[in-house]
């Protein structure tokens, strides 16, 4: 488990040469300093958390990306609820620099603390505004932006709920049941009880052993939590030199799942804890203790799979408190079963047999879709459509949905979801190969006979089809024919490493109301793909002061922008087509 927290600690120090791969953009930039560089979109740049404590204060944590920083004296914190005061910001130093705007300052770089009391004598709902501005060491300077958290009630941004602790158990309960978990039982019964299942006794030791195993997963849980926030995962995450790689050891660990191989310590970590158990006396509470201390750290590369996929999720989270509650109850679920049969209950425990396969498979089922998850911010999405639905298809004929065979009732239900499962994977293949990328709407475009768009008459005509060009003078030549068709243009610029585009097309560019508008509007509509990021690309970045995709430019029938309406970095679909509908009514 060491060997993979370090690799882990590893991949996320990797140096900022991955913003070349993660240009995506935000759109409310205000200089242009350097066209050149790739910037973050401002809620990947700053990520803001708000966690409420009980000593009627808020923790505000402020995580920057490598090369950005936020100015001490633009922080501010207002709430418009009545009946709540706000108390004075506990600003920590920031380090002095001289800006060429602002003169004289402060800056803050890294991870920031910041400690606001509150004073809410009658326990009410209210709305924390928290203003920040920042900016990039390469010149971009991001305009003042608010970020407003929902504190004290059900939706409240503290990062842990009892909901999630019992997921977390809920895991733990289905991990006991694997070939990792349950060797366990041979240390509790031997060692632990010393053949002595039953009774007060063994219920106080065995609790005593699976809180203290507990324990040890709860302690790695809130270092990640801790760790976590400090190393901006969060901002890290959306490059692909980070991507792949995690991607690349989910898929090895869900290999591991499938029982392909081992993953155990190494012999040189291993001999010396196995040895140390064996010579630990069981029978007393300290040695029921210490025996969970290490049946943790042996059982760890066993389960390292799952557990590495929970400390992904609670490194994001920056909450140590929650990270910490989330692996404890990931341990006691591990070992509630183990209480049971140690307390006499060992006749309520399932027999084993092939089901204990099946949930560790099902394990590495899910880890697999996490992989996915992960490559679907960096594949094009066709290509993670074909890979949902192979996905898709391998579960299906796991449950032997192609096997003809007469079978029990438990598994006709098992062929009847992979029968759904396959039918989703050819949809997604379907939709993939007519170039859709939306794994919950694969066949959103499709016009199938029978389909609403087929039957109403209005199949894709060439005004509601993207045209995709990648050099910039194909770029002008179209834009030149349509106007000498005195057709309008819409374009918007791509990339295949900016998330934001992927959101706009999926979610604005698809909708049926935009779609229609494109028809109604006669307009021709231009992708312009700057994946290569050429140095004619980053030209015409310069020459409509731009700095990176998400864009969308309208352009009237004789070739003028409407700049007013132009779109930089993500837009709902409600804005667009206020945008939309204002351009058509110029033309």
């Amino acid at each position: 488990m060491r060997v993979l927290l370090f690799a882990f600690f590893c991949l996320l120090h990797l140096p900022a040469y991955a913003g070349l791969f993660s240009n995506s953009e935000s759109g409310n930039q205000t200089t242009s300093a350097n066209n050149n560089a790739n910037f973050l979109p401002i809620e990947q740049a700053f990520i803001v958390q708000a966690t409420e404590n009980p000593d009627n204060t808020v923790s505000i944590r402020f995580s920057n990306a490598d090369g950005y920083y936020l100015y001490r004296h633009r922080l501010s914190f207002s709430t418009a609820t009545l009946g709540v005061d706000l108390g004075t910001a506990q600003l920590p130093d920031g380090q002095a620099r001289t800006d060429p705007f602002f003169g004289d300052v402060e800056a803050y770089y890294g991870t920031v603390e910041v400690t606001l009391p509150i004073d809410n004598p009658n326990n009410l709902p209210y709305t924390l505004d928290v203003g920040y501005q920042g900016c990039a060491d390469l010149g971009l300077c991001y305009p003042p932006e608010i970020h407003s958290f929902k504190l004290n009630n059900a939706s409240s941004a503290a990062t842990w709920h009892w909901q999630e602790i019992a997921l977390f158990f809920l895991a733990g309960l289905a991990l006991t049941f694997t070939p990792c978990v349950l060797p366990m039982l041979p240390i509790l019964t031997g060692v632990v009880l010393r053949g002595k299942v039953g009774g007060s006794r063994a219920f106080v030791l065995s609790t005593v052993y699976v809180v203290s195993m507990a324990v040890c997963f709860a302690v790695l849980g809130a270092l990640m939590g801790i760790f976590g926030a400090e190393l901006n995962i969060q901002a890290r995450l959306q490059s692909p030199w980070v991507l792949v790689p995690f991607a690349a050891f989910f898929a090895v660990f869900a290999l591991a799942m499938f029982g392909v191989f081992s993953m155990r310590l190494p012999q040189f970590m291993s001999g010396p804890l196995n040895n140390l158990s064996g010579k630990t006396t069981g029978g007393t509470v300290f040695g029921a203790a210490l025996l969970g201390v290490f049946s943790s750290l042996l059982v760890s590369p066993c389960v390292s799979a799952p557990l590495a996929a929970a400390l992904l999720y609670i490194s994001a989270s920056g909450d140590a408190w929650g990270g910490g509650l989330k692996l404890l109850a990931l341990g006691l679920g591990m070992g509630a079963p183990l209480v049971l049969f140690a307390s006499g209950g060992g006749s309520l425990l399932p027999k084993s047999g092939a089901w204990m396969l099946a949930v560790r498979n099902s394990f590495g089922v899910l880890l697999l879709a996490v992989a996915l998850w992960l490559l679907d911010r960096v594949l094009p999405g066709s290509i993670s459509l074909l890979l949902w639905g192979a996905l898709a298809a391998g579960v299906a004929i796991w449950l032997g949905t192609l096997e003809f065979t007469r079978k029990s009732n438990p598994q006709k239900l098992a062929q009847l979801l992979g029968l759904a499962l396959l039918t989703y994977a050819l949809a997604a293949w379907l939709g993939a190969l007519q170039g859709q990328s939306d794994p919950l709407q694969p066949l959103a475009q499709t016009n199938l006979p029978g389909s609403p768009s087929a039957l109403n008459g209005t199949p894709n005509s060439p005004a509601q089809s993207w045209q995709t060009i990648s050099h910039v003078e194909n770029l002008h030549k179209h834009m030149q024919e349509a106007q000498q068709a005195g057709q309008p243009v819409i374009v918007d610029w791509y990339a295949d490493w900016c998330i934001s585009c992927k959101v706009i097309e999926r979610n604005v560019l698809q909708n049926p109301e935009v779609r229609q508008l494109f028809q109604q509007g006669n307009y021709r509509l231009l992708r312009l793909d700057i994946t290569a990021n050429t140095p004619e690309h980053r030209a015409l970045l310069n020459q409509y002061q731009l700095f990176g995709p998400p864009i969308i430019q309208f352009f009237q029938a004789n070739g003028n922008e409407l700049e007013s309406l132009r779109v930089v970095g993500e837009v709902t679909a409600v804005d667009f087509i206020e945008r939309l509908t204002q351009a058509t009514a110029q033309y």
